[in-house]
């Protein structure tokens, strides 16, 4: 399946909100340079709220088409319509992406039923390696393990990733789950522990930064030498708390853009970086660097 350390990839854009072609073939060769297990294109760190069905699909057609069968991708897929979402998971295996992403839907608010029903007509609708994605935090609606046990028996539907951050998910998804089930952590700042305690990988925003550093933590973490992973982790912290200081992918896309690796864009309603964060970010950067 997949494991180990997965960048939800940001999508480069010009200051005028173009897409940036370019650089989107650059980030992806800098990730297979630097041993980042799989690439997750379009998920929330990709702005896929921000580009309209044609463009999300160009982005995850030319991600798979540069990867060229180096790394797996993942392309994200999700909606809060539920004909959406597979009209978007239809297009990814058209493009041969390796599985797909799907964020409960936001907005709308489900009910665990609801949430059961959506996932099942996406499985059925597309033949396809299925990834539930469950962030409490951005969409307003919780997926219970309960649901997410009852999900992991339809045979396309392969695992989760839990951003809640609470490492007290893990055991009683793994109880009411198929023994092949798979579970990544959503959160980096918990990611290491969440490892160690029996996780498949991390899909990370801090990968997009520091991925050589996350490939190897991750490494340690699934090998169980928990004193390495938290050494290796302990230069990342920073990148974990401050890339959320706003609204993410805004500190993420700002510290590539400082690193050189992308234009300074992002699209309305998301704004560039706040003057006063930038020098923490630098120093979040910096951090990483040392450890490299």
């Amino acid at each position: 399946m997949f494991q180990g350390s997965m960048v939800a990839l940001v999508t480069p854009m010009y200051p005028d909100g173009r897409l940036d072609w370019e650089s989107l073939d650059r980030l992806v060769e800098f990730h297979i340079e630097s041993g980042t297990d799989a690439i997750v294109a379009m998920g929330t760190t990709g702005e896929s709220a921000t580009l309209n069905e044609k463009e999300h699909c160009e982005v995850v057609q030319r991600v798979i088409k540069r990867a060229d069968g180096r790394i797996p991708v993942i392309a994200g897929t999700g909606a809060n319509s539920t004909q959406e979402a597979i009209d978007l998971t239809r297009c990814a295996r058209e493009q041969g992406a390796d599985a797909a992403l799907l964020v409960t839907p936001y907005y709308n608010k489900p009910t665990q039923e609801g949430l059961y029903l959506h996932y099942k007509a996406v499985a059925e609708a597309v033949d396809i390696q299925q990834i539930l994605y469950n962030v409490p935090g951005r969409t307003a609606c919780d997926m219970l393990p309960e649901t997410i046990g009852r999900l992991s028996k339809i045979t396309n539907i392969i695992g989760v990733k839990e951003a809640t951050g609470d490492l007290g998910r893990i055991e009683p998804i793994r109880q009411q789950s198929e023994d092949d089930f798979e579970i990544y952590s959503g959160d980096d700042s918990t990611c290491t522990d969440f490892i160690l305690q029996g996780g498949h990988g991390t899909i990370s925003v801090t990968a997009n930064i520091a991925p050589r550093q996350m490939h190897e933590m991750c490494l340690a973490a699934m090998a169980g030498d928990g004193e390495r992973a938290h050494a290796l982790n302990e230069s990342l912290k920073p990148l974990h708390r401050d890339l959320f200081l706003e609204s993410n992918p805004i500190p993420v896309k700002w510290g590539l853009f400082e690193m050189g690796m992308i234009a300074e864009g992002i699209r309305l309603p998301l704004t560039s970086l706040s003057e006063k964060y930038r020098s923490v970010i630098r120093e979040a950067i910096a951090s990483a660097k040392e450890n490299r």
